[in-house]
Order: structure tokens, then sequence, then C-alpha cells
């Protein structure tokens, strides 16, 4: 299905098309995702659910069994009182039909939609207590997510007409990770690697533990060659000689340049030229982004996508 945004300066995302059952792995604008198996991303959302509600209801949400009929029907609105970008309306699907099949959900807002104060994103009717069961689950995953995709939209249109692409990391919330990397999808971005059994990654600590940059690249390529796996192969760079060493090497899927300063990052561009990719990191804000940009990388990685957010305020409410 198409989803069209409602804010016109936002051109890069208007008619984006989805793939709402493959929503995770595939983001239709000339861009794949490629992070995890789709298998893989139903197990993760799956265990996620379970264990909220588990965690949640445990042997009863006892305020509703307490008060209200097992047979009352009823009607709810989850309404925005924010600004932003909305995330999660798939993931509330599966939560409402994990708590109850016989749920009847009226999406008016899909994600990856600008919002502002009292859109109403979805009406759900049903079970009284199915859907107070399903609130707080519904709405923390919401908050959260659209949260993480309204910052990433920001800085998505800070990038806006040049070649650099924003990524997410590692630093997520535990438990959670499938969710806050496809917050970062919604809002535009891309994923960087989803975990530590999915790309080498070959940081600071990884190369002084190792001896050195060229040893652990040697020992990488040695334990791929043994352990028959495929993996992509990225080396932080610390300074501008380390990248001349990386280069010495091939077989170098991406050079993460951490810290440098616009001059030395525009250095380091020069240096790998079409060898590699090349991604910076390390302290870059809204204020910074662009400037890195502009220095010609092709990635960007952003823990703050993530780890620092704040959950956008929505809401359930009864309609009577």
């Amino acid at each position: 299905m198409k989803n069209t945004f409602k804010d016109e300066k936002n051109k890069n995302f208007i008619n984006v098309k989805f793939i709402l059952e493959n929503q995770f792995l595939i983001f239709v604008a000339n861009q794949r995702i490629n992070m995890i198996t789709q298998e893989q991303f139903d197990t993760e959302v799956k265990m996620i659910i379970s264990n909220a509600i588990r965690e949640d209801v445990g042997d009863g949400d006892h305020s509703s069994l307490a008060c209200i009929p097992s047979n009352a029907k009823g009607k709810a609105k989850i309404l925005v009182k924010d600004k932003g970008v909305i995330g999660g309306v798939n993931f509330a699907k599966k939560v409402l039909a994990y708590v109850d099949k016989n749920l009847k959900l009226d999406v008016r807002i899909e994600d990856g939609t600008e919002v502002t104060y009292g859109d109403v994103v979805m009406y759900i009717e049903g079970s009284s207590q199915s859907i107070l069961k399903a609130e707080r689950t519904v709405l923390n995953a919401m908050q959260r997510m659209s949260a993480i995709a309204t910052k990433t939209r920001m800085f998505v249109n800070l990038l806006e007409g040049t070649n650099t692409k924003i990524l997410d990391t590692r630093k997520t919330t535990p438990g959670i990770r499938v969710l806050e990397k496809w917050a970062v999808v919604i809002g535009g971005g891309e994923n960087h690697r989803f975990a530590l059994y999915d790309m080498i990654m070959l940081k600071d600590n990884h190369i002084d533990f190792a001896g050195g940059i060229t040893k652990a690249i040697e020992m990488t390529k040695l334990y791929l060659r043994e352990t028959g796996k495929d993996l992509k192969i990225m080396v932080e760079a610390r300074n501008l000689i380390e990248v001349e060493e990386i280069l010495k090497s091939d077989g170098i899927y991406r050079i993460l340049i951490d810290n440098f300063d616009y001059e030395d990052t525009r250095k380091a561009v020069t240096l790998i030229g079409n060898k590699c990719l090349i991604e910076s990191s390390g302290n870059i804000n809204e204020t910074t982004i662009r400037h890195y940009a502009e220095c010609g990388v092709n990635y960007i990685s952003c823990g703050a996508l993530t780890h620092s957010v704040y959950n956008m305020d929505l809401s359930l409410k009864a309609v009577n």
C-alpha cells in the first residue's frame, strides 16, 4: 500500500511504498534493508510481545476483572498529544491480535506519517477487558518507536541533498532492539548490523587486544575461512595513520572513522576513495551532521537515534 505523509517538505518520503508484511526488511525507497531474516524478525517480535504481556498482566488484570463484566464490549481510540512521526502502528496490531484476535481495528494513520496534537491513530473495538489488557504494552511501544522515528526523520531531513545515509547502532534498550531498529526504518534511516553475529566490526578494543590493526584483520580473515562464515569486515580507524594501515589489507567492506574533525574526515575520504565504504561516528549531532556529510562519507552512525529520545505523548481513551 502507499503511505502519503502530511508534510509537503518531506518530499523524499511522499508516496513511499511499504511492504507491510515485510516492512522491517524492505523499505522500498530505492534501498533494501538487510538486517535479519523475516523469520528471525517474527520470532523477536513474538518474544517481545509475550514477555511484555507476561510482565504487565501476570495472573490477571484484576482492576478490569473486578469491575468490568467479561462480556462487556467497548471502543477506544489512540490519541496523539504531541507532534512528530508516528511509529509502532504495525507492532500495535500484533499486540492486539495476540491479546484478543477478535478485536476490530480501524487504523486511520499508518507508520511513518507525521502527526500532530489531536490526531487519532486508530480505533479499537471489542472486549473492554482485552482493550485494557493490551493498553500499556501498545502505548509504551508506540511512544518509544514514534520518538525514534521522529528523531530519525529529523536527521534524514538534515542530510537531504547529500549522498550520506543515517545509520543506527547497537546502543538500544536491552530486549527490544528489534522494535527500536524497526522505528529507525520507519523514520527513513537505515539499519547498521543487528548484533554481534551478523557483521565483523573491529573496533579500537579488538585492535588493541589483538595486537594491532593488521594482525586483527589477518586473524579475522583466518577465522572466517576456518568457520566458513560469510561476514563483511568493518574496521575502525582512530586517525589517518590507521586509515592508511587498514587500506593495506584487501577485503575490507567499510572503514569507520571515529571522532575525526572535518579536516581529517575530508583527508580520510580522499585516502579511501572507492576502495571501500566510509562511515563517520562520534559526537555527531544535529548541528554537525551535515558538515560531516559534506565531507563525502557514505554513512553517519548515531547512537542518539535510539538512546537519547523523549517519548511521544500518546494515550488510549474510551469512546462512548
